[in-house]
């Protein structure tokens, strides 16, 4: 079996904001790797850092550490216009399909502004362009007669098409998706969805699947990475993620998870207790407040992530008793 060829690799990245309270820690050692063609899924609750951290690697926020390693290269140490021609290889789709697109300019205006900018076309190109753009519209299924219409003349589904084509329109080979269909209708979301995996599979793209809804990355990650309060808490392919989830923010993640079946009884785990504040942390687990299994040790010490089986890694102070309570659950069965 052919072992795909690292893209991307993120050590230890930071990004912190200042604010009148302190400092808030929206990013705090994030380390990953990630390979050509295919896509990690980052989940977590809204306010965990997942968009700051998709931002912080695309340098829209500049980190305040850590290293960005694209194909060999750390990308922090890039000057302005390095960056700039990198914009080329790396791309970001973003939430909001309406407040992305600018409402002034017509479809093609917003596809073909990314050409423009890096001095691929020229305005003078105009049969070059027009023949781009109605390739780029046809790749991501939005019809001819749209061209020349403005964002809020389309429904929520064709403008975020609009915004997947602005994306593609470079040939990136890795796109940042930043909850890319949280603000679509369900039916629209599969739609966006089956497109993008299409456009994958097609095009050899590599994504980052930022969302805070585990059912929407099962079948779309490769690998998935679990964020609580700007770290990283649990890592590890999709599959096992799904069918053997150790740290106890994940289980209650998954127990979220919606089925569609009306006699199912799902076994919810309702996390209580207080949110520690993510501005000037105190040392510990940052979820001890809300853990059904805190325990006094859990308050004084930064568990880093873990190995605990091949590929699946955890942070927690506790996982050692986890593991030996399923070893004792299979026994019994």
């Amino acid at each position: 079996m052919k072992t795909k060829k690292e893209i991307l690799k993120v050590n230890n990245l930071k990004k912190f904001f200042n604010t009148p309270q302190g400092m808030l820690h929206a990013v705090d050692d994030i380390s990953f790797t990630l390979s050509e063609g295919e896509t990690l899924g980052v989940v977590g609750e809204s306010g965990c850092g997942k968009s700051t951290m998709g931002r912080a690697i695309l340098r829209l926020h500049e980190p305040d550490s850590g290293e960005v390693i694209y194909k060999g290269e750390d990308i922090l140490k890039y000057s302005s216009k390095q960056m700039k021609k990198l914009r080329t290889e790396m791309q970001m789709i973003f939430q909001d399909p309406f407040s992305s697109l600018n409402p002034r300019m017509t479809v093609s205006q917003s596809i073909l502004e990314p050409l423009l900018i890096q001095g691929i076309y020229k305005k003078e190109d105009k049969r070059s362009l027009r023949i781009k753009v109605k390739e780029i519209m046809n790749l991501v299924g939005l019809a001819d007669r749209l061209v020349n219409t403005y964002p809020h003349e389309l429904d929520g589904g064709r403008r975020q098409r609009i915004g997947i084509a602005r994306a593609l329109v470079l040939n990136p080979k890795l796109i940042i998706c930043d909850e890319p269909v949280s603000a679509l209708d369900v039916s629209i979301q599969a739609q966006v969805l089956n497109l993008m995996q299409d456009l994958q599979e097609q095009l050899g793209l590599t994504y980052i699947f930022i969302t805070h809804d585990l059912s929407v990355v099962k079948h779309l990650s490769s690998d998935i990475v679990v964020m609580y309060l700007g770290q990283l808490v649990e890592k590890a392919p999709a599959e096992k993620l799904f069918a053997n989830p150790l740290h106890p923010y994940t289980k209650a993640l998954l127990s979220a998870i919606a089925v569609p079946d009306p006699d199912f009884k799902a076994d919810r785990i309702l996390l209580e207790g207080e949110l520690t504040s993510p501005i000037n942390p105190k040392p510990g687990c940052r979820f001890a407040k809300r853990c059904l299994y805190a325990k006094e040790e859990c308050y004084g010490n930064n568990a880093g992530l873990v190995e605990v089986e091949k590929d699946h890694f955890v942070a927690c102070c506790l996982i050692d008793g986890f593991i030996n309570q399923e070893k004792g659950v299979k026994q019994k069965q």
